[in-house]
């Protein structure tokens, strides 16, 4: 048997259905390529079959490894646990509702051993819901992040250190690449098709999983630009705050003294915005502090590998 260079990650919760069906399909797939791959499932705390399932298919099928949590924490600790869990230098993430075939993973695989990229993403082609969405989104975080790729969110392969040099939050899944790129990992991308869920309920209708997108998508590109010197955007902000209630000082002693017309709101806004503008200088050294110390915790853990 070969030793294993893939770990194929999959994440599920009740997805009962799908488990038997994917093991299957993995093990004449992995059977294929000389036993190269590994399936790695973690049930996120299912409520269905979905684990008695798992731990059949691990029983029935080399190269499969089964984890589990407790209660339902979300794919990113679904990924998380999973890595804990894997053998392979590369890493795939895979969706248990098999809407990308597993023979698109060689493929995507070869981009990284031998064109040498850091990360292949699949850029997801043919009809498929929210793909108004899915586009919009994409575009926006192609703009934001500076990212070189169509889409961050379809299938995705790679190597598996790059997880030791980022941090993941909840469902900060969605942002990988965008972590990956910004530590200076190479990414390219191929193209995929995205098949329709053949079995079980999709877990990602909930309409409000855009704001909650949209909002993850602001707090990273924070994290990964503004933290790294917060003193540029709160520092500038306080500055300019304070300044305009310099200027409105100004303006109200003017109407004050010269023409004997005074207007106390006027008072209160010079008040407010200078307290505004010393609060938000304030919040920017602090966030400078916690930057620091920041840095030297990744820099702790870098030394402690």
């Amino acid at each position: 048997m070969s030793q294993v260079k893939v770990s194929v990650i999959s994440s599920a919760f009740n997805e009962e259905e799908n488990v038997p069906i994917l093991s299957k399909l993995f093990d004449e797939f992995n059977r294929k390529h000389n036993m190269e791959y590994e399936l790695v499932f973690v049930d996120d705390g299912s409520k269905d079959n979905t684990y008695a399932n798992m731990i059949d298919s691990e029983k029935k099928y080399a190269g499969i490894k089964t984890a589990r949590h407790r209660k339902n924490f979300g794919k990113t600790e679904g990924i998380l646990t999973g890595l804990k869990a894997s053998s392979g230098s590369i890493v795939a993430i895979y969706d248990t509702d098999m809407q990308y075939s597993l023979d698109e993973l060689p493929r995507m695989v070869e981009r990284i051993e031998k064109d040498g990229y850091d990360i292949c993403t699949g850029w997801k082609q043919g009809k498929y819901a929210k793909a108004f969405v899915s586009k919009v989104y994409n575009k926006l975080s192609r703009m934001i992040f500076n990212l070189p790729i169509h889409d961050q969110n379809g299938l995705k392969v790679l190597k598996k250190e790059i997880f030791s040099e980022i941090h993941l939050r909840k469902e900060w899944h969605r942002y990988i690449i965008s972590l990956a790129v910004n530590k200076g990992f190479t990414v390219c991308e191929e193209k995929v098709e995205l098949r329709e869920r053949e079995h079980g309920v999709s877990k990602y209708g909930n309409p409000f999983r855009v704001f909650i997108g949209i909002f993850d998508m602001m707090t990273v590109k924070f994290v990964i630009s503004f933290l790294k010197k917060p003193m540029l955007l709160f520092g500038v902000s306080g500055a300019l705050l304070m300044s305009l209630g310099v200027l409105t000082g100004i303006a109200a002693l003017i109407l004050r003294f010269g023409f004997n017309l005074g207007f106390r709101p006027l008072l209160y806004l010079v008040m407010l915005l200078i307290l505004s503008g010393l609060l938000v200088f304030a919040i920017g050294f602090i966030a400078e502090l916690m930057a620091i110390i920041f840095e030297e915790v990744e820099d702790i853990k870098r030394r402690g590998k």
